[in-house]
């Protein structure tokens, strides 16, 4: 598979750049195409579940560091039945219960923040939930430990998006400007690719694709 030392070296061959000036500076293209790829991507491998407390009369609750989308929340009554949120702003959680203080059966969640969800109603009783959300793989390294990998989801699975990304910010930095345009159009066509693949598993067969949040999702006919 694919990892931190396979792609610094194609990326090296490839700019046919050996200088120690660009060699420092190749983690900084992955990581801003890791970033790029985060952002662009809507894949739900990129997703990951954890336990979350609602906490009796209080409406907000914190999400898990690292969480960028939230997917779901739902918690689980006492009959061990499992009740999803909806999603709704803010705003309309404001309104549809505008005194916290009053408790009642959970409904609704509206990101509050980066970092946390606003519940209504307010819960009457602390309950266990659960959240899904996409959370950012740990970032490509050279080292080994407990804060960096050298392989991940990306350089596994998408490994031509994540190299013409890299790509792109290699352009930039030897400022071969005459190029980006080949780089920005081979990036475009392998996360056109991974996109379609990430609609096409959340479609079924007998109906058109639907998004996780909701709504027609339509994927590109033809091919599947």
């Amino acid at each position: 598979m694919p990892n931190y030392s396979y792609l610094k070296d194609d990326i090296v061959n490839t700019i046919e750049n050996n200088s120690n000036e660009f060699a420092t500076q190749v983690p900084v293209f992955i990581q801003r195409a890791e970033d790029r790829l985060m952002k662009e991507l809507d894949d739900v491998a990129l997703d990951t579940y954890t336990t979350i407390t609602l906490s009796a009369s209080n409406p907000v609750v914190s999400l898990p560091d690292g969480a960028l989308v939230v997917r779901n929340v739902n918690f689980t009554t006492n009959a061990s039945v499992v009740v999803p949120l909806l999603q709704r702003t803010y705003e309309y959680a404001l309104d549809y219960w505008d005194k916290p203080t009053s408790v009642g059966t959970p409904r609704y969640y509206a990101r509050k923040t980066n970092t946390a969800i606003y519940i209504v109603p307010t819960p009457t009783s602390t309950l266990t939930g659960e959240v899904q959300y996409t959370k950012q793989p740990l970032a490509l390294s050279s080292a080994t430990g407990t804060s960096a990998t050298t392989s991940n989801y990306f350089s596994e699975n998408c490994y031509n998006a994540l190299f013409n990304a890299c790509m792109i910010e290699a352009t930039y930095f030897i400022k071969d400007f005459g190029v980006l345009q080949n780089w920005e159009a081979s990036y475009k066509n392998s996360i056109d690719a991974l996109r379609n693949q990430a609609r096409r598993t959340r479609q079924d067969d007998m109906q058109s694709a639907n998004s996780p949040t909701g709504g027609p999702n339509p994927v590109i006919q033809g091919a599947n």
